[in-house]
């Protein structure tokens, strides 16, 4: 098993590989904060992770809250797109 911050960390190791994906489930609340992205976060969710969440591991929470908008990790965070950005007590 990966660390409690990782996106694995739902995943099994078998042997030296991982098994199939097991995602993380994040709580979808209606108080979710809604945020567009400025242009010093563009393509840099590791960033915005850290303001908003103390900490750059959670950056692939953006991309699992938004699955529809953010296909790319990382290439579709984009400035001017609006996102949904969970409580932190919804992702541990």
């Amino acid at each position: 098993m990966y660390d409690s911050a990782s996106p694995y960390s739902k995943t099994y190791i078998n042997g030296d590989y991982l098994d199939l994906m097991n995602p993380r489930y994040i709580v979808h609340e209606d108080t979710d904060d809604y945020y567009t992205i400025e242009p010093k976060y563009d393509m840099r969710p590791d960033l915005l992770a850290h303001i908003k969440f103390g900490t750059v591991r959670y950056w692939w929470v953006f991309t699992l809250r938004n699955k529809s908008i953010l296909l790319d990790p990382i290439q579709d965070f984009r400035a001017g797109i609006t996102i949904r950005i969970p409580k932190l007590k919804n992702i541990r």
